[in-house]
């Protein structure tokens, strides 16, 4: 019989998916399942982007430009300067979601066998895309004790070699939720510049920062303009996970060069979904004023509930709509599992993401779970009261 690659062998499952079939079994029992598995978001998608999709006079439903619309990278543009980051039309390329724009930037920066340096916990899928492209994801660890903060600028610099190509940072961070200091830029700016490496950043949470902390892209930082590369989606900003419509940005000329070759292969970005992306940057500063303050009271809320269970500890975000919570479990895997196979509370459950598989450092996180803020804040307090009763159940085994 033929057999699948080493490659596809190699590819990991998504620690956030994986669980999707144990969530079916509960629900056709009649559980009632609390997603806090998945960033999916449950605030209503913008209507002018709504709107613009309905109203669209389409007879020939054509390709578009491989870089995307040329209207949508202008106003693209202009939406980036008026947040102060210097982005021109040619610097941006539109991608089928931000993970097509990470596939973009390695592939156009790195050959089979280069490595990446990563601070872990990290997203999930960096894993997938690195495995993809034949990069090796070389971690640097991250800890809860320190609120998944930079990792020392020394822990970075002695896992260089001569195959390191670049450093990946997610700011705000999934899962973690860290956002990364003016100060620790700059450190990885002067660490790139030293290494000759790229430093790509993903922005796709940048509007998600709170308690008055500032974000600080990588479009900004000076004298690595060459270094930089920027990741940027509609997903989360505008709730369109579905739109699947993110850019790469980069004023580095022959990485967007390169990126064209591979935007070209795929041919273009899903019309429909540009769109809507284009006209949700008409989305009025209220829409984001009020998300902003629902996401910072459901972290406020889902963290002080999460510190009333003995034995549980949690980093307190900054950004994004995610948490790391450690458990007194031994294996989370199993815990989630658990969860939503043998475990109700008058037939409620939750579902979390098991964090080992945001790590590459294997062992590592196995008794942390990764938890989405995405619901609201009632049904954030059941979801944790149910986690409470769960616990003790589970470890009264």
């Amino acid at each position: 019989m033929p057999k699948v690659s080493n490659k596809g062998k190699q590819m990991p499952e998504s620690p956030i998916r994986k669980l999707v079939p144990y969530a079916d079994i509960a629900k056709k029992k009649g559980n009632k399942v609390y997603h806090l598995n998945i960033g999916q978001p449950d605030i209503k998608t913008p209507e002018v982007a709504m709107t613009a999709v309905k109203n669209a006079n389409i007879e020939v439903l054509e390709y578009s430009h491989s870089a995307g619309f040329e209207s949508y990278r202008n106003k693209l543009s202009q939406y980036y300067k008026s947040h102060g980051l210097p982005v021109e039309v040619a610097d941006i390329i539109i991608t089928t979601g931000g993970s097509e724009a990470l596939l973009f930037a390695m592939g156009s920066t790195m050959d089979q066998g280069d490595e990446i340096i990563i601070p872990e916990p990290f997203y999930a899928n960096y894993n997938g895309f690195s495995t993809a492209s034949g990069v090796k994801v070389v971690p640097v660890i991250s800890t809860i004790d320190t609120g998944f903060a930079l990792p020392p600028i020394a822990a970075f610099e002695k896992l260089i070699t001569a195959k390191t190509k670049a450093i990946l940072i997610c700011n705000p961070g999934n899962p973690t939720g860290y956002l990364y200091s003016k100060d620790e830029m700059l450190q990885l700016a002067e660490l790139v510049k030293k290494h000759d490496l790229f430093l790509i950043a993903d922005e796709v949470y940048r509007e998600f920062a709170y308690d008055g902390y500032e974000h600080h892209s990588v479009m900004n930082l000076p004298g690595i303009e060459e270094h930089a590369i920027m990741i940027d989606s509609v997903s989360k900003r505008y709730s369109m996970c579905g739109a699947r419509i993110g850019c790469i940005v980069s004023k580095n000329k022959e990485v967007m060069a390169t990126a064209m070759k591979f935007a070209q292969a795929r041919l273009s970005p899903p019309t429909f979904a540009q769109i809507a992306s284009e006209a949700a940057l008409e989305t009025p500063q209220s829409y984001f004023d009020e998300v902003i303050t629902e996401y910072r009271e459901r972290r406020d809320t889902l963290v002080a509930e999460l510190q009333k269970i003995e034995g549980v500890k949690v980093a307190v975000p900054k950004g994004a709509f995610y948490c790391i919570a450690q458990l007194p479990i031994d294996n989370a895997d199993h815990f989630a599992q658990w969860l939503l196979e043998s475990f109700d509370s008058n037939h409620e459950t939750v579902m979390v993401a098991p964090a080992a598989g945001f790590y590459s450092t294997p062992g590592v996180g196995l008794n942390e779970v990764r938890i989405a803020y995405v619901l609201k804040k009632e049904d954030l307090i059941r979801s944790v009261q149910i986690l409470k009763e769960a616990l003790a159940q589970y470890n009264s085994k």
